[in-house]
């Protein structure tokens, strides 16, 4: 890269969890309050101030994360309740705000009773069903046992207790699959003869519950993995953005035009090019990636004569400067940067940017203000 820059950037962490909370609460751009304050402490070398704020903004985020992970429970739970036709009383979602983080972990602790319950009881109904269905087939249990001479009247009564004990061990949002293969086995119950028979086609209901129950935790793991990795892109873009936004506010702050790069109309790619009014013939293209801001000054048309590259060497330090500069306001925004790899002025000849469609357009902008002018 000729007469350009290099440098490694990274978001402090009040900016982070700001960030975070952001997106959970619902907002675009800007820190929470507290975030603001830790950036404010760590510019004025108040680490203790500093240290408490950035605790106080953690604190706030996870609380308002662990609401979020029970209203997603409670969607899941009155998602089985529907599915199973069950009447099972659920807590309402709680609406996400900036309430204490007490209150929200008071409102968590008290809602995983209420949801414990809750899934224990549409265990129980699902389990009452299945049973009351087996049992009230045609030829079911009941009439079978009391035809078969080994197995006593008041066994039947003990099997059937004992299945509903065991068929309550299944999770109330198994999906169709496990529940079907449950019943399945629970139903082979109407043709035994023998309580030897009875119990071996009840180590097997036991057998597919556990399998049905391994399977729908699996589901369950999944789907926090996939919502885990959804909210770690958003995070992730909700960075980028922040830091795209914030290094165009420094430059332009600092004179500069910034402009998306090449064919796009925005930053949102990460490529920005810099311009100013006085620069007819020069242009700075910058490259934001994830952790890294890359940044070049380039030529509209090739130096011809001694004087041009006398400007050069002069934009060339001046875009140094500016750069320096945005440092500073970009460290007051909670992004660090250091530099890794730099081209003092004048080292190189600048290259010639391509024209390109960008190009065209600012050229004719210049155009109509020259025309204005005169």
């Amino acid at each position: 890269m000729s007469s350009g820059v290099e440098a490694d950037i990274a978001l402090d962490a009040a900016v982070v969890l700001s960030l975070g909370m952001n997106r959970v609460l619902g907002r675009a751009g800007g820190l929470a309050g507290r975030g603001a304050e830790a950036l404010a402490a760590l510019a004025e070398g108040r680490a203790e101030a500093r240290a408490a704020a950035l605790a106080e903004v953690e604190t706030q985020e996870r609380a308002l994360r662990e609401v979020v992970e029970r209203n997603a429970r409670i969607a899941a739970l009155a998602e089985a309740r529907d599915r199973i036709g069950a009447s099972v009383e659920l807590p309402a979602p709680l609406a996400l705000d900036e309430r204490p983080a007490e209150e929200l972990t008071a409102w968590c602790a008290a809602t995983d009773r209420v949801l414990d319950e809750a899934e224990r009881a549409l265990s129980d109904h699902l389990a009452a069903e299945v049973t009351a269905q087996i049992f009230a087939s045609a030829e079911g249990l009941t009439t079978d046992l009391e035809r078969a001479e080994p197995v006593p009247e008041a066994d039947t009564g003990d099997v059937r207790r004992t299945l509903a004990r065991v068929m309550a061990r299944l999770l109330p949002d198994a999906g169709p699959a496990e529940r079907d293969a449950v019943a399945e086995a629970a139903r082979l119950l109407a043709s035994a003869t023998t309580a030897a028979e009875a119990e071996g086609v009840l180590q097997e209901v036991r057998l597919r519950i556990q399998d049905a129950n391994r399977r729908t935790r699996d589901l369950r793991e999944a789907e926090r993995r996939r919502a885990a990795e959804a909210d770690a892109a958003a995070q992730a873009e909700a960075e980028r953005r922040y830091v795209l936004d914030s290094i165009t506010a420094a430059f332009e702050d600092l004179g500069y035009e910034v402009a998306g790069g090449f064919e796009t109309l925005t930053a949102s790619d990460g490529t920005m090019v810099l311009t100013k009014g006085a620069w007819p013939d020069h242009s700075v293209r910058m490259r934001v990636d994830d952790a890294q801001v890359r940044a070049s000054m380039t030529r509209e048309r090739p130096a011809e004569s001694e004087d041009d590259r006398r400007v050069d060497a002069e934009r060339e330090a001046e875009w140094c400067a500016a750069f320096e500069a945005a440092r500073t306001r970009l460290a007051d925004a909670g992004i660090r940067s250091e530099v890794g790899w730099r081209l003092d002025p004048g080292v190189r000849e600048l290259p010639v940017t391509a024209e390109s469609r960008h190009t065209r357009g600012r050229a004719e902008r210049r155009e109509r203000h020259r025309s204005r002018d005169q």
